[in-house]
């Protein structure tokens, strides 16, 4: 299994980025995949995540700024992330699972300038 991230890049803060996550194999329509990130000298933080039914959920930090979707036919997973604060920046990753599964993306830099 391998997840590929993409999509991060620079933005100021207000702005917008969409990351993907890639999911190899058709193997979306039967599992959940969560977005976590990890700022320099923090611990690695859940984000959102997205069941196989749809079901969502979110950290109250990016509640009503952040959606998740999914496109099982593609394989892939987005991240729409919508007025971006400066603490947004980190690294973001997907994962295989509803909870911290072994299976990760390699990661994508969003870095929110003030």
């Amino acid at each position: 299994v391998q997840l590929q991230a993409s999509g991060g890049g620079l933005v100021q803060a207000g702005g917008s980025l969409r990351l993907s996550c890639a999911v190899s194999g058709n193997i979306l329509h039967r599992n959940a995949v969560g977005w976590y990130r990890q700022a320099p000298g923090k611990p690695r933080e859940l984000v959102a995540r997205i069941s196989t039914s749809g079901n969502t959920d979110y950290a109250d930090s990016v509640k009503g700024r952040f959606t998740i979707s999914k496109n099982s036919a593609e394989n892939t997973t987005y991240l729409q992330m919508n007025n971006l604060k400066p603490d947004d920046t980190a690294v973001y990753y997907c994962n295989l699972g509803w909870t911290r599964g072994v299976y990760w993306g390699q990661g994508t830099q969003v870095t929110v300038s003030s």
